[in-house]
């Protein structure tokens, strides 16, 4: 008899069965799996604590004890495997005694006088199955409740050191937090060497939160509640009215969650068993929900008072609001919104509006937000965050793969013999992904991280290169130097499957190892291992981040990239590849759906006649065939008087754009500013017009992860008081500049989508709905879809892969005796990209709720800074001031700042000099100096 084994991201394999008896019934069982996993699969009920799915079993709660014929001593089913004609006991007298004396002796330590008013979980749970009364045995002495920690309430007295929260932290998460300490009766759960929760190098993943079956650690209330002393107060008992399955609205992993509702507001989030998270999530995702309940929130329509000019440098608090915006009807503010546009549109031209979308919305949202700009604006003059995360990466795909989508699942690093990750931090920007990188380090893949600083995953790193800021290029035609020089490329890939290997050749002949050490920092001994290790293995990844792409040399440090896996063949194989790690929820699904001024949906070109009239005959319109300008284009045209009118959606330029002075200068000069959001952000602030919109957990739409993973998210709780449906805000609009446009509902949308998009053309609304998850490209419907992308062909015009060479050009803006210091910019674990939500978030917001530089100790002893005083940085275009942070992981010489607080903008610094090919400005690198000191900005609408 033979079984097919069903887990998602895994290939089915057909395997022999074991055949025994449990409780007198004939059972199959899976190699590898235990009495345990069949009975539950069976709908057999034995007691169990310790084991929970996907964490290793260790057998140490004893709960679930069966008798098998023939043995004299009972077995832990959790641990114990079948074998052919086992005939197995779980409730026989023998095995049902033992199970309940285990019981009654955890619940006897349990604390005495809550047994009848406390919940203790599953423990509590299978006492009541069993019929498990009040212990007969001497309670223990209680450890005191630690609730140090914003998130996570610890309450050992219900612990019963299953180890559950010791195996998810260790093995799953990899963040090596928890441990079991002491021996014998004293043996006690710990965080690091002893400390409270709070003062821990806890993330606040809450894997054990989750993992824990007695509540011995538990969330505490999603709100800024604390008793007198300060302390988090522990949320009590709360039952759920529904259960939505939905998705993360943070980062690009794509993580699937459960949103556990009451009253129309969400109370808790748990990981569900998604192809790109298996369950787990991280501390945004579990604890970053409470943001859409926030007392902050739009809930009606907004117009500018006549008697509030806009300037550059003004700043919206929770009080002042009203004496720059006055509350009106959607009907009045609707009105104002298109008639404000339709004039410039037809008064000044169609190049004189812009439209702004967001990463943060729906496929459907995005792919109407850019049809309404190209048929009702008239123009391609349309853009959103891609432009500012990945533009330079995704014009190297296409260029060289003709593709600008990822080569490989994240998951993919299971499969690989060697990892590179180069110019990201996964355990910050993408904290699951990150954990699978982990244990396929634990499961004996290398990994090597080529990164200036020195970040979580370094430490289980093979080899860290800490390069030298800005010398990419250096350090990978160097490496690249090395696979030729030695002979390890791969000839018959290099002739069957791409162009250009010459070029490339010469051009790699001047960048020795030797040559480029001095220049890149790193020694041409371990430039040359590093680069054989990468050749020579059986498959090889690369994953990369912003630290790649946001450079003015971005679209070569990704052809560099393209190129090294291209000449050694590592590609078009699972376990090998290209990944640039996407940043937001849904930035690769917009930019899938046109939300980008040089294409429409499924990057086709607005220049190609062919594609142009395939997209005139879909929206029966003329087209205009010139490319639109991008976001930082745009900020220079409306300073400039050249752009008069932008239309914003759930983005926010004032905060995110680079030069952000000039950026707020720009934003003020603007005839006309819509902005939909649900807060009223920086950007807000210069709005004409604001429109209430609808959070993610408000909304059902599909939404595309950095795999290429199409998935449905669906609405858990209405949008509060009066703010609307984004698709509808945007369907209004439509309607009122002249477009006849009347989509039923969500479905109506995908569906033009999947006629435009032949990368999703074989998915369906109705398939989408009952499996949750399809990966593209999707040709034809019933397809599977393909999660190793290009093992026949590349999508170029002539199937073949495009090398290009690349040479070392500097960052615009160098270090000097002015302005020493290298600033890097970027995100930080607890925020996400502005800070508009997650600053928002109670508990997110109490673990990092300060501004915050980190620089080397070396750097503040120098400046006689102490860690937490106050410091000043200064480039040539602005100033911040903030709180020092100590970090040994940032080069001397640098200063990394997140740029999600509102109060200390670092982008009023960064340099807006621009790629020439992906346009993308170079956020990473310019010129700052530091002084001790300043006045630290206060009462922004941004902060809790």
């Amino acid at each position: 008899m033979s079984a097919v084994l069903d887990k998602p991201n895994r290939t089915a394999a057909t395997v022999q069965t074991i055949e025994f008896h449990l409780d007198g019934k004939p059972v199959s069982a899976i190699p590898g799996e235990t009495i345990l996993q069949v009975a539950k699969r069976e709908g057999v009920k034995i007691p169990h604590l310790c084991y929970k799915d996907g964490l290793e079993p260790v057998g140490n709660c004893r709960s679930c004890m069966v008798e098998v014929d023939g043995e004299r001593v009972l077995a832990a089913s959790c641990c114990r495997a079948p074998s052919a004609g086992m005939n197995v006991k779980s409730s026989s007298e023998r095995a049902v005694a033992s199970q309940k004396l285990v019981l009654e002796l955890l619940m006897s330590d349990m604390p005495r006088e809550q047994l009848g008013e406390r919940d203790f979980g599953e423990l509590s749970g299978w006492a009541g199955v069993m019929g498990v009364g009040a212990p007969r045995f001497a309670e223990r002495a209680q450890p005191a409740q630690d609730l140090s920690h914003p998130a996570i309430a610890v309450n050992l007295d219900a612990c019963i050191q299953c180890t559950r929260c010791l195996r998810a932290c260790r093995d799953e998460q990899v963040n090596d937090v928890i441990g079991l300490a002491f021996r014998g009766a004293h043996a006690q759960i710990v965080f690091d060497q002893g400390d409270v929760m709070g003062q821990s190098t806890c993330v606040a993943c809450g894997e054990c939160v989750q993992a824990c079956p007695t509540g011995a650690l538990s969330s505490v209330i999603p709100k800024a509640s604390r008793d007198a002393a300060g302390a988090a107060v522990v949320a009590p008992d709360m039952v759920a009215d529904k259960v939505v399955d939905s998705l993360c609205p943070f980062c690009g992993v794509g993580c699937q969650v459960t949103y556990h509702v009451k009253d129309d507001k969400i109370i808790h989030v748990e990981g569900r068993d998604g192809p790109a998270n298996d369950g787990r999530l991280c501390v945004k995702g579990r604890y970053g929900f409470d943001y859409a309940h926030h007392p902050q929130r739009l809930t009606t329509p907004l117009i500018r008072r006549a008697d509030a000019p806009k300037t550059e440098d003004i700043i919206l608090d929770a009080d002042n609001w009203r004496e720059v915006f006055r509350e009106a009807t959607w009907e009045e503010a609707l009105d104002v919104a298109a008639n404000g546009l339709k004039r410039i549109r037809d008064e000044i031209g169609p190049k004189a509006l812009v439209g702004f979308g967001s990463a943060k919305g729906s496929n459907e949202e995005a792919y109407l937000f850019q049809k309404l700009v190209r048929t009702g604006f008239r123009s391609n003059n349309v853009d959103h965050c891609t432009r500012l995360c990945h533009a330079s990466s995704v014009s190297a795909l296409l260029e060289g793969i003709g593709s600008g989508a990822v080569s490989n699942p994240v998951r993919d690093v299971e499969f690989a013999e060697v990892v590179i990750i180069i110019g990201a931090n996964p355990s910050v920007n993408h904290p699951v992904a990150s954990s699978f990188i982990k244990n396929a380090v634990k499961n004996g893949t290398k990994l090597i991280v080529l990164d200036p600083r020195r970040g979580d995953l370094a430490r289980l790193a093979w080899r860290h290169l800490a390069f030298k800021p800005d010398t990419d290029v250096a350090l990978l035609n160097a490496m690249m130097h090395v696979i030729v020089e030695e002979g390890l490329t791969a000839p018959d890939f290099i002739a069957a499957r791409t162009i250009g290997f010459d070029e490339l050749k010469a051009n790699l002949a001047r960048y020795s190892p030797e040559e480029m050490a001095p220049v890149c920092g790193i020694d041409a001994a371990t430039i040359r291992e590093v680069a054989r290790l990468y050749a020579t293995s059986k498959a090889s990844m690369i994953l990369w981040g912003m630290g790649v792409s946001q450079h003015v040399h971005g679209t070569d440090n990704a052809r560099c990239l393209i190129a090294l896996s291209l000449m050694t063949g590592q590609i078009a194989r699972p376990g090998t590849g290209l990944h640039p790690l996407r940043g937001q929820n849904n930035v690769q699904g917009a930019s899938d759906a046109g939300l980008i001024p040089m294409m429409y949906p499924d990057y086709q070109r607005v220049d190609n006649a062919d594609a142009r009239a395939k997209f005139e005959k879909l929206w029966g319109m003329p087209l205009d065939p010139t490319p639109g300008l991008t976001v930082v284009e745009v900020m220079d045209a409306a300073y400039a008087g050249e752009v008069r009118g932008l239309y914003v959606m759930g983005e926010n330029p004032a905060m995110s754009d680079p030069d952000a002075n000039h950026a707020r200068a720009a934003l003020a000069r603007l005839d006309h500013l819509v902005v939909q959001d649900i807060f009223l952000t920086e950007t807000a602030a210069f709005a004409d017009v604001v429109l209430p919109a609808s959070a993610f957990a408000e909304k059902t739409g599909s939404f595309t992860n950095t795999d290429r993973l199409v998935q449905l998210g669906q609405a858990a709780v209405k949008p509060p008081g009066d703010a609307r449906q984004d698709l509808w805000i945007i369907q209004q609009l439509a309607q009122r500049i002249g477009l006849d446009w009347n989509y039923a509902d969500v479905g109506e949308v995908f569906d033009e989508m999947r006629r435009s998009m032949p990368s999703i053309a074989g998915i369906t609304w109705q398939r989408l709905q009952h499996d949750g998850a399809v990966t593209y490209p999707c040709m034809k419907e019933g397809d599977p879809g393909d999660r190793v992308e290009f093992v026949n062909r590349f999508p170029t015009p002539t199937g073949k892969a495009r090398f290009v060479p690349a040479g070392i050009i500097r960052a615009d803006e160098q270090p000097d005796t002015d302005y020493p210091l290298v600033l890097i910019t970027g995100r930080q674990l607890e925020h996400w990209h502005t800070g508009s939500m997650t600053r928002r978030s109670a508990a997110l917001d109490a673990i990092e709720p300060d501004p915050v530089a980190l620089m080397h100790p070396q750097d503040l002893q120098r400046l006689g800074i102490l860690p937490g005083e106050v410091v000043t940085l200064q480039s040539r275009r602005g100033q911040v001031v903030l709180y020092a942070r100590a970090d040994e992981g940032s080069p001397p010489g640098t200063v990394f700042v997140p740029f999600c607080y509102a109060e200390a903008a670092i982008n009023r610094l960064t340099n807006p000099k621009l790629d020439p090919f992906g346009k993308i400005p170079e956020f990473k690198f310019c010129a700052v100096r530091a002084m001790a000191g300043g006045e630290l900005a206060e009462g922004l609408v941004g902060a809790n």
